[in-house]
């Protein structure tokens, strides 16, 4: 069953992270890298796009995937998407 977060993107992706990577929310940052810093491994990346996906009901092609490095670079490319959809 699908659960809407409330708050910002920002604050949506980081409570989807927090949750995935069972990773407390405050040592989340923008610059935080998925695999090097937040021990993310392949399973968990599909996991946090999936959750990404579903949250914000859109798909990510697998080419903005791989460009999501850090947290912040996940931010940008759903706030861009979203932009997109809202012009």
């Amino acid at each position: 069953m699908l659960i809407r977060l409330t708050g910002t993107v920002r604050e949506r992706v980081l409570r989807i992270i927090e949750m995935q990577l069972d990773v407390p929310i405050e040592e989340i940052k923008a610059e935080s890298q998925f695999v090097d810093d937040l021990g993310a491994d392949s399973l968990a990346i599909v996991e946090i796009t999936l959750a990404l996906e579903e949250e914000f009901d859109l798909d990510f092609p697998d080419e903005v995937v791989d460009r999501c490095v850090t947290v912040g670079d996940a931010v940008r490319e759903l706030e861009a998407e979203l932009a997109r959809r809202a012009s």
